[in-house]
């Protein structure tokens, strides 16, 4: 593994802290430092973009970034144990040295959005990148930048639901709108229940001036446009992610494209209208 800007190659981390997050322990937050401090000044991001996180002699996954570049001396990664890579890596321990390749994709345009509100919608664990996104907004450096900001974020359970301190903290203040939600009643639950679609249709900003973005598995993205289509979102304010279809990070295995557009080059961030022009994904 090397330290210098190269995108072929990683730069060295270890581990520093590890989080379980939901009650089968499949999901997992994994908290890197970066063995060289100039590395971490190489690895500019913004949020929306995801790294390969990658293991010697077992091979690397695309994983969003859950970090916000505000947030200084680490990056945060949430990984699904779902195959080879990711269960090596449920097995690693704090300490333990590995590299993450990036960063990769284009982010969410936060700068171009200035001067608007915005919602944030978020589902499943796909919450990470949109995770990062809130932090981002939500710092002094970059608050009074944008308008109002809701948050909406649905998971099937209380244990599901990831970085509660996070929006636990936000849901204290005054200047973003934070709606959770679990898709079925259990006892003890105080919040919204019910898919994200429903709980957004409740409490959906006006569209003026509001830019959407969206995040989560391909259902939950194709049933909230409906919701924003009724509330007079067009299609260039609907921003969404295909991180799902993310892989080598680079446009050269081919196994990412829709159309014309490798979504790990191009993307994984596009709107609405411009997948509209694309062959149907969501």
């Amino acid at each position: 593994m090397s330290s210098v800007n190269n995108p072929y190659m990683p730069y060295p981390v270890r581990i520093a802290n590890i989080v379980v997050d939901s009650p089968d322990k499949s999901l997992r937050t994994f908290k890197f430092e970066f063995l060289d401090p100039e590395d971490e000044k190489r690895f500019e991001y913004l949020p929306g973009q995801f790294a390969e996180l990658s293991i010697p002699g077992e091979g690397e996954i695309p994983i969003g970034i859950a970090s916000s570049p505000t947030e200084k001396g680490y990056v945060l990664f949430t990984v699904n144990r779902v195959g080879q890579v990711s269960s090596f890596l449920h097995n690693m321990k704090i300490g333990d040295i590995m590299g993450v390749r990036g960063p990769l994709g284009h982010p969410y345009p936060v700068h171009s959005l200035k001067g608007q509100n915005i919602v944030v919608i978020a589902s499943g664990f796909a919450v990470t990148t949109l995770r990062a996104t809130v932090a981002w907004l939500l710092h002094p450096d970059n608050r009074p930048n944008y308008g109002r900001i809701t948050f909406v974020y649905g998971a099937r359970s209380p244990g599901h639901l990831l970085f509660r301190e996070d929006w636990e903290a936000w849901q204290k203040r005054d200047d973003i709108d934070v709606y959770v939600a679990i898709y079925k009643m259990v006892p003890g639950w105080t919040g919204k229940v019910g898919f994200v679609p429903a709980v957004l249709q409740e409490i959906c900003p006006p569209a003026e001036n509001t830019a959407a973005i969206i995040c989560g598995p391909p259902i939950a993205i194709k049933t909230t446009q409906p919701v924003l289509f009724e509330a007079g979102y067009k299609p260039e304010n609907i921003i969404m992610s295909l991180e799902n279809r993310m892989k080598c990070g680079l446009g050269i295995c081919g196994r990412c494209n829709v159309g014309p557009e490798y979504v790990c080059k191009d993307g994984p961030v596009f709107t609405l209208a411009q997948l509209n022009e694309l062959p149907p994904e969501y």
